[in-house]
């Protein structure tokens, strides 16, 4: 394989395993899509607390997977666009929009580019939860979240901690620099949905350091408001976890030693 950091390699294999992981974290009680088409919103306190009363706000939700954080911030009164690489995650969002009842936007696109098929600023850019971590360039990244941010607007977000990154899957020892210097190439067993333990993902990623996303936003003339670290997951969706309150996990092993989330909101100044 060419190194995915010079080449367009790496959307494809990333797009083929979405378009695969789409199929099965659809149907899985990870999700449960019943419960929320009933009403359950998918978002999380932590970003919760930094969204506020949104309101007639236009949000940009990018990496959006089929679409439930979008459909739960339109829920809240917001106006949606979500973005996925995937084919198959944007059809099953414009479903899921549908039978839920609210006008959410869905468009298919790589991050880097969306300003070929977008052409407006937004009040909110969101995105969470394993999402920068597909992208090999934050300046980059950071370059587009600022095309798409209105003046005195915000970039949300809310990301696994790099330092969960470092690790194996199994947590027993770090494998990986905390540092972005080269792709990480994968072939794993199972995605983080119960029913999907018996395929296999091709994956190319890299982590990114707090201090790198930091500097690639305050270098786009963003200004820091609120950073957070928490050392819990929202979600059950690393090995060896255990609940230790309600939608709280923690590798078991290593309880509330290390951070897992962190959160993040800067105002675009310019």
């Amino acid at each position: 394989m060419k190194d995915p950091k010079i080449s367009e390699d790496y959307i494809r294999i990333n797009r083929d395993s979405w378009n695969k992981r789409t199929e099965r974290h659809f149907e899985s009680l990870f999700y449960d899509n019943a419960s929320f088409l009933e009403g359950r919103s998918s978002l999380n306190d932590i970003e919760l607390s930094l969204l506020g009363d949104i309101t007639g706000k236009k949000i940009l939700h990018l990496q959006c997977h089929f679409g439930q954080d979008s459909i739960s911030l339109a829920r809240l009164g917001a106006q949606v666009t979500g973005v996925d690489l995937s084919g198959n995650a944007i059809e099953k969002a414009r479903a899921l929009s549908k039978a839920a009842g609210t006008s959410c936007r869905f468009i298919e696109s790589d991050i880097y580019e969306l300003p070929a098929k977008l052409d407006e600023q937004f009040d909110i850019v969101f995105t969470s939860y394993g999402t920068i971590g597909w992208l090999p360039d934050i300046n980059k990244w950071a370059g587009v979240v600022e095309r798409f941010t209105k003046k005195n607007g915000w970039i949300i977000m809310a990301e696994f901690h790099p330092f969960v990154w470092m690790f194996d899957d199994d947590f027993k020892t770090i494998s990986y620099r905390y540092f972005n210097d080269k792709p990480i190439i994968e072939s794993e067993e199972g995605s983080y949905t119960e029913n999907s333990k018996s395929d296999t993902y091709a994956s190319v990623t890299w982590n990114h350091g707090l201090a790198e996303v930091l500097q690639a936003l305050v270098d786009r003339e963003f200004d820091l408001e609120v950073i957070r670290e928490y050392d819990y997951s929202p979600y059950n969706c690393f090995k060896g976890t255990v609940e230790v309150k309600k939608g709280k996990y923690r590798i078991e092993k290593l309880g509330d030693r290390i951070p897992m989330v962190y959160a993040l909101k800067m105002c675009k100044s310019t």
